[in-house]
């Protein structure tokens, strides 16, 4: 039997862990990865992910293009080595509060703070787990935060993801808000009352009943933090389980990834044509709600003008 060969490091991850080959020919002494990296996350703070360009980084550090490819030879290799750089370490203070629920909870806001810093990196895509040495550092936090648990590995990393997921979810909502907040010359809780507002005039109790009785409540304007909420109750529920175990319930039994591979359904046309059928209805529903709804706002203005004194 022979033993299969290792597969290879991508270049990009071969970068990040500081072991692959540095370039025959290029400039010396002034150009390295480290600067090119320095220099594309400067970008992105400034900027935005979108000004980001192998031409606007070597621009940026007096170089040409095609010198950064001798360094860094793919985008793809760069927006890679930028998310490490701008991940860096968890922050060593999560080790200074006792019990896995404090230091979840001290890596989620660290996580919320990366997010605040660096908003680009949310704009990234997911392309499977960390294989890099800041992010990998990261989840080795969460796992190391719950290793005194009656856990199981694959539930220690399903607890550590759902932090990562409920951190990830919260940045993307606050540094929306803060780019908002940014671009309009507007603070924060002016944009969420401006929202307020907005949702105050279009939505109606006959539409959205719910919704309605929400912002009559001012839950827009509320100073809770909603995402906070939630991660403290996801918690809860790994505590309850954690309890059980530890009384010796037996432990839930993880079910297998969806199959997400497409399903070939017998009679594949009629149901195209069904799906499109129910996509025009949808689409017709969606008009006569925006009339319904425009029809609404005029009585009501026709409404106000007619009670102002003459």
């Amino acid at each position: 039997m022979t033993e299969t060969e290792p597969p290879e490091l991508p270049r990009g991850i071969a970068l990040a862990w500081g072991v692959a080959a540095n370039p025959q020919r290029g400039p010396k002494r002034e150009m390295s990865v480290e600067k090119i990296v320095d220099a594309a996350v400067e970008l992105a703070d400034a900027e935005g992910i979108g000004a980001v360009s192998m031409a606007a980084v070597a621009a940026k550090l007096g170089f040409t293009p095609m010198s950064l490819y001798r360094y860094v030879t793919a985008k793809d290799d760069l927006l890679l080595l930028m998310q490490e750089q701008a991940t860096g370490l968890p922050p060593a203070s999560h080790l200074e509060v006792d019990g896995w629920r404090a230091r979840l909870l001290a890596l989620y806001e660290a996580q919320i703070m990366l997010y605040l810093r660096h908003p680009w990196m949310l704009s990234l895509p997911i392309t499977g787990s960390p294989i890099t040495p800041n992010s990998s550092a990261w989840l080795d936090a969460g796992l190391a935060a719950l290793e005194e648990t009656p856990l199981t590995a694959e539930e220690r990393l399903a607890v550590a993801l759902a932090m990562t997921g409920h951190a990830r979810w919260c940045g993307i909502v606050l540094a929306g808000y803060t780019e908002q907040a940014r671009g309009s010359g507007l603070t924060p809780d002016e944009v969420s009352a401006r929202e307020a507002e907005l949702f105050d005039r279009v939505i109606t109790a006959e539409e959205f009943p719910a919704l309605r009785r929400a912002i009559e409540d001012d839950v827009f304007l509320s100073a809770a933090d909603p995402f906070r909420f939630g991660v403290e109750r996801t918690l809860d529920g790994v505590a309850a389980y954690i309890a059980a175990l530890e009384r010796g319930e037996p432990r839930s039994v993880a079910t297998d990834w969806v199959d997400l591979e497409p399903v070939e359904l017998a009679g594949d046309r009629r149901l195209k044509e069904a799906q499109r059928a129910v996509r025009e209805a949808e689409k017709a529903l969606r008009a006569a709600h925006k009339i319904e709804r425009q029809a609404l706002r005029e009585a009501r203005e026709r409404l106000a003008k007619a009670k102002k004194p003459a």
